[in-house]
């Protein structure tokens, strides 16, 4: 429709002149000069190169590295200038920017929407003739279309010098308004339309005062992939190993790398992201009219004399910050002249004050950008440590955008010599074939793969941990075939050695001792020594070997001369002591008796068993003399019940049941009797008890 092609046509414009703006303003070039890249994830990037008076630089980053870019970006300008600002597009969603402008675009609105929003404002209209007025609003009216079906049209009011007039939308060419500051916002708001359209990248610009031709330098931390080292290691007989390494670089910037100095640090510095770009509004409560003041809660004066004694205890500084607070006067808690002076620039522009304060003149050099090569500097100092080392490319790196790069960082001939190394748990029936590599050169180098090369051949891929200069690692790359391994376990021996006697205790030593066999075949043309690793358990001691050949945290390494065609054989033993602990009154008879008849007790102790052994078995016998008293009465006790049963259907003056009656006499007496001895046998089995216990405590043998 005509009406839409109006609007098209105020939107082109809009957008022509937006980019002529752009394209007007002049711009500096600040080229990436410096790299470095962290290990930890981060990368840290510096620009570099000179300006002119007032100047502007223009650069764009990712959405996603806008909040590195605030946290991080330090800029100077070293020659006299300073910094003004540096400006981004805001993170505010377009919607609600698009809100803030005089005409509302956020509803992608028809041209009778938008006319609707410029009621009262004067219009140029072309129809196609010229037609100015004020816009009354927009109609819609149903003008009849063919013979009998009729169709709605948008129809523009208008206020003229020559009275009302009405426009058909659809007959409308062009809409100009005459309300330039209206026209203006218009085209703001179509700008940040246009804007939105680029939602991955935003614009940073960075603003220089000054005169003359000057130097000045940004640098900022951004996310970067982790730099990777990768090896290769060339051995020959009679020849020393060759060692090239390399550095994986990957530049996934929006930006190409041209000559610039590279360096590649392992340090892992603390680094974390925050958002800093999306803008923060913080809610305000809404407050009512208060129409019952009656119902607030009332607030109470102090009294004074009370309140002069609180203030004179405090202690000066506070009574002098609380006087200045409560009679208005500045150095109170806000002012500025009580508290310390805030930093006195900030990126190399002066600060304003609440009150005056004299600056001092800016130096050539922040002192930003000094703390900022120091950093670098420590870095670099810890790499002695062995914690942190770098690599400097000594030669400067082009590289493209989303291009990676491998970078030589060494080629050297380096220590090291074959063996063969041994683990059941990796490889049950063969040995590894295995180099002892000594890192000889100066550099410190960062783990990462190893291919090795033998005789012209690959051999086989290994794995390095972090290595500084001067330490030695063991690498495996292939399984040899040529060797082979049978090992078998001995079953585990044990065998008293000792035996004490402590406060009623028996502790018992017992030596246990284990053996594993290696027999080694090497079927090759060549000796080889064959490294078998063998586990350490903290319960076992090493006894043979006397010493193993090397010692890691988990290991014990033994060196074996497997000579060509011959059986070589590895004896590993060990033992342990096992302490047992009994006491003495739960010893059996049987165990005692063999405690009595081995040769590591002493003569003491086998007395003392003795002893325990007879004192026991008095104590027993007065035991089961007790228990069989105390039977009797218990069977006199039964025979006494089935006797009064009986007695029930006897006649009393029957013979019968007058042997009944003198039955029960006797047994009477007789359970006196019994009752008397069991607690006479009861208080001597206390007594043996007693007599026993204070024997075995005392017993220290």
């Amino acid at each position: 429709m005509l009406y839409r092609s109006a609007f098209c046509a105020v939107l082109l414009c809009a957008a022509t002149a937006a980019a002529a703006l752009a394209e007007g303003a002049g711009q500096s070039n600040l080229p990436l000069k410096k790299v470095v890249i962290f290990s930890s994830g981060v990368g840290f990037f510096e620009h570099d190169g000179q300006v002119t008076d007032n100047a502007k630089v223009k650069m764009e980053f990712k959405n996603t590295d806008i909040n590195d870019l605030l946290k991080s970006m330090v800029v100077q300008d070293l020659d006299g200038g300073r910094v003004s600002t540096v400006t981004y597009a805001s993170k505010d969603p377009i919607t609600k920017t698009l809100q803030g402008f005089a005409i509302d675009l956020t509803t992608n609105p028809t041209m009778a929407q938008l006319l609707q929003q410029l009621r009262g404002e004067r219009v140029m209209v072309e129809t196609p003739n010229e037609l100015r007025g004020v816009i009354l609003g927009v109609e819609q009216r149903k003008v009849k279309f063919g013979d009998h079906e009729t169709t709605e049209q948008p129809i523009l009011n208008l206020l003229t010098d020559q009275g009302l007039r009405a426009v058909s939308l659809f007959t409308v060419a062009s809409i100009k308004l005459e309300n330039e500051k209206l026209d203006a916002e218009l085209r703001k708001a179509l700008a940040v339309l246009a804007s939105g359209h680029s939602n991955d990248k935003k614009a940073v610009e960075l603003s220089f005062l000054g005169k003359g031709t000057r130097h000045v330098r940004m640098g900022y931390i951004q996310a970067a992939p982790i730099w990777k080292t990768t090896y290769r290691l060339v051995l020959a007989d009679g020849q020393k190993p060759l060692l090239q390494g390399w550095a994986i670089v990957e530049n996934t910037s929006e930006e190409d790398w041209n000559n610039v100095d590279l360096t590649l640090v392992s340090g892992r510095p603390i680094s974390f992201t925050m958002e800093l770009y999306q803008p923060l509004y913080v809610p305000r409560p809404e407050v009512q009219l208060e129409l019952y003041s009656s119902l607030l809660p009332q607030l109470y004066q102090q009294d004074l004399a009370r309140r002069r004694l609180e203030f004179e205890g405090r202690p000066d500084e506070v009574r002098r910050q609380l006087a200045e607070t409560l009679l208005g006067q500045p150095g109170g808690f806000g002012g500025a002249a009580g508290g310390v002076p805030p930093s006195r620039h900030m990126l190399g522009a002066p600060v304003a004050y609440a009150t005056p304060y004299a600056p001092p003149k800016a130096a050539t050099t922040s002192a930003v950008g000094e703390s900022w090569r120091a950093g670098i500097q420590a870095a670099a100092q810890a790499a002695n440590v062995g914690n942190l080392f770098k690599y400097v490319i000594a030669t400067p790196v082009s590289l493209p955008r989303q291009q990676s790069a491998m970078l030589p960082i060494a080629n050297a001939d380096v220590k090291g010599e074959k063996l063969d190394v041994y683990n059941p748990a990796v490889q049950a029936k063969h040995p590894l074939y295995g180099l002892r590599f000594t890192n000889t050169t100066d550099l410190y180098l960062m783990q990462g793969p190893i291919t090795v090369f033998d005789d012209g051949v690959y051999a086989g891929d290994a794995r390095i941990e972090d290595l500084p200069p001067g330490s030695e690692r063991l690498i495996s790359y292939g399984i040899d075939l040529d060797t082979e391994v049978a090992p078998e376990t001995d079953n585990q021996i044990a065998r008293l050695i000792d035996v004490h006697l402590v406060k009623g205790t028996v502790l018992t030593d017992r030596k246990c001792m284990r053996s594993q066999e290696y027999t080694v075949k090497n079927s090759g043309k060549k000796a080889k020594t064959v490294l078998i690793e063998y586990p350490i358990d903290a319960a076992w001691k090493l006894v043979s070997p006397e010493k193993p050949t090397e010692k890691t945290r988990e290991l014990y390494r033994f060196a074996v001369e497997a000579k060509p065609g011959k059986l070589a054989k590895l004896t590993v033993e060990e033992e342990r002591t096992e302490r047992q602990q009994v006491a003495l009154t739960n010893l059996d008879d049987n165990t005692i008796q063999f405690y009595l008849r081995v040769k590591v007790v002493s003569e003491k102790a086998k007395a003392a068993l003795a002893e325990i052994v007879k004192r026991k078995s008095q104590l027993q016998q007065v035991a089961a003399d007790r228990q069989q008293r105390e039977q009797r009465i218990r069977q006199i006790g039964e025979d006494q019940n089935r006797v009064r049963l009986n007695m029930d259907r006897l006649d009393r003056t029957s013979e019968l049941y007058k042997s009944y009656v003198k039955k029960f006499t006797q047994q009477e007496e007789e359970i006196v009797r019994l009752n008397e001895e069991i607690a006479s046998l009861t208080e001597r089995e206390t007594s043996l008890r007693k007599s026993l216990d204070e024997y075995m405590m005392g017993l220290d043998l």
